[in-house]
């Protein structure tokens, strides 16, 4: 068997099948771990015609940075395996948790040249869910950083409400979101956790992308860091409630 990196997260990711985390260095870089889920992005779309659709960008807050002894957000790619139509069974699922998250629609490309401004036009904004789950047995939040940006930022599926165009900086600022499971409140978080505001989130994502050449194109969407500390997905149903958003729902079997 392979001892490559990107063979062992791409045949866990295929089988649906987890590894030890063993079998990626936890000591790895940062460019490595990128370097790694880039060929593991490339590879799904070459191999499994699971193409990019969008990214995830992560600890965006201070306490989910804390977490895995980081200073700055991380991003993975997400494919078209990745989008869900609001359901899922738990049982085709590894470890998966529950955030909840604005979801960025690009339409059109966006550039370094782009302000917060800029991008508010180009993107329209929906309520969303975001489902990680990593390739890694008993992952969070045990696994190394390196080790959650080599396996795409945990990335597992994500839930897409209803779109809205013309939010403004001030208003995303001011957005407080409510969880409910099986009609019972259980989590909820404002839009500061997600570096003050989510459009934040885009313009280092975008940055970060430049960096190798990567830009957010037109249709992909952007999972942009979640309002609250993950949840442990459990079956039943989920609603999320965005203060002048709008809400979206999962159903778990």
């Amino acid at each position: 068997m392979s001892n490559n990196p990107v063979d062992i997260l791409f045949n866990a990711y295929q089988q649906n099948k987890p590894v030890s985390k063993e079998s990626v260095d936890p000591e790895i870089s940062k460019s490595d771990a990128y370097a790694i889920q880039h060929q593991l992005t490339e590879k799904k779309a070459a191999e499994l015609d699971d193409r990019i659709t969008g990214y995830k960008i992560s600890l965006t807050s201070e306490e989910t940075q804390e977490l895995f002894n980081s200073t700055t957000p991380l991003y993975g790619a997400l494919t078209a395996k990745s989008i869900s139509n609001g359901m899922i069974n738990l049982d085709e699922m590894l470890s998966p948790l529950l955030e909840i998250e604005l979801m960025f629609t690009a339409k059109e490309e966006l550039t370094t040249a782009d302000d917060e401004q800029s991008i508010l036009k180009k993107m329209s904004i929906a309520p969303g869910l975001e489902v990680p789950d990593s390739r890694f047995t008993d992952w969070f939040p045990k696994v190394s950083l390196g080790q959650v940006i080599a396996d795409s930022a945990v990335a597992g599926k994500i839930v897409v409400g209803n779109p809205l165009d013309d939010l403004t900086y001030e208003q995303l600022e001011n957005i407080n979101a409510v969880l409910f499971h099986n009609g019972e409140r259980i989590a909820e978080g404002p839009s500061t956790e997600v570096l003050g505001n989510p459009v934040n989130a885009i313009k280092w994502l975008i940055e970060e992308l430049d960096k190798t050449g990567r830009k957010i194109e037109k249709g992909m969407t952007i999972s942009s860091g979640t309002f609250i500390l993950p949840k442990v997905l459990e079956r039943g149903e989920y609603v999320v409630d965005f203060e002048n958003v709008g809400k979206v729902s999962l159903k778990v079997s």
